[in-house]
């Protein structure tokens, strides 16, 4: 089953107590997309300037992404240059340049409206709105947000929660969402909104799965270096999307518990190294190998 993608493909610059790259890919739905390819079809709905590099076109391609919903736009493409402390934690944003991101009115191509899963990259919840309701039914819809949305747009948030299955955020956004400190009261009071599942992503503490009823906690993948945190989070969520895409059977606590082992698992490969790169190489037995080793993590 293929998934639709909706969010930023920009252009980086990133600085880490490890090295600095210069104009390399970024954005959510590019990080989101080379990691949810290697289980299933992605289609990226998205908008680039006139001066996105044509190399960056032939990764995606390469990789099997459909871009056909990538438009591309006279002005310069998203930038953002971050600069991140030992912590590896928030990076200081040094500049930012929206560029035709900052007018993106997200059309799905008609062909692409009847896609079983819909991931809402971070970004403002009515542009957010539109896309989803451009879409026929699909089958899971999971969505990103921030604190910002959280803090100026609160009801549209709240109108779009209430008809997404899936809420994929960190714990400074959930307690924010909530009013809660304690995150098992901010986790009922946001699937009280709307989700059916609730995950949180906690970096290298790892992330924690809600439903109504269960709570799954999974580790982060222990490694021995970490170069570049960038797009970790967006990672996470195409390894998790892209896992229950390529499982036909219902999505239950217990499929969804396997596919957050496979977000975090594909996160652990993107912070290895700068920007995309750790992504670009992959293959299946690379994944299942430290699949398997992740899962010597949640043995008792």
């Amino acid at each position: 089953m293929s998934i639709v993608v909706v969010g930023s493909v920009g252009i980086d610059t990133i600085e880490t107590p490890f090295g600095r790259e210069e104009r390399v890919l970024g954005g959510s739905a590019s990080y989101f997309s080379l990691a949810a390819c290697n289980f299933t079809d992605i289609h990226m709905v998205s908008s680039v300037g006139e001066d996105f590099p044509r190399e960056y076109y032939d990764l995606l391609v390469l990789k099997g992404i459909n871009t056909e919903g990538v438009a591309e736009e006279k002005g310069e493409t998203f930038r953002w240059e971050g600069k991140y402390d030992y912590d590896m934690k928030d990076p200081e944003t040094v500049s930012v340049t929206l560029g035709v991101l900052g007018s993106f009115d997200p059309i799905v191509p008609k062909n692409l409206r009847g896609a079983d899963y819909l991931f809402l990259a971070n970004t403002a919840p009515e542009v957010q709105m539109k896309v989803l309701e451009q879409m026929s039914s699909p089958r899971i819809v999971a969505c990103d947000t921030m604190n910002f949305w959280i803090e100026n747009r609160p009801d549209k948030l709240k109108e779009l929660l209430a008809k997404v299955h899936v809420l994929i955020i960190n714990d400074s956004e959930a307690r924010q969402l909530s009013e809660e400190s304690m995150m098992a009261k901010a986790a009922k009071k946001i699937i009280d909104m709307g989700p059916e599942f609730l995950i949180v992503k906690r970096g290298e503490y790892g992330a924690l799965l809600f439903s109504r009823e269960e709570l799954f906690f999974a580790p982060s993948y222990m490694l021995e270096r970490v170069l570049d945190p960038t797009g970790a989070g967006d990672t996470f969520a195409g390894g998790f999307m892209g896992y229950m895409a390529s499982h036909s059977e219902k999505p239950n606590f217990a499929s969804f518990k396997k596919a957050v082992a496979y977000g975090s698992v594909l996160a652990s490969f993107t912070v290895e190294n700068f920007s995309v790169k750790g992504l670009c190489s992959l293959g299946e037995e690379q994944i299942e190998q430290r699949y398997r080793e992740f899962l010597k993590l949640l043995a008792i």
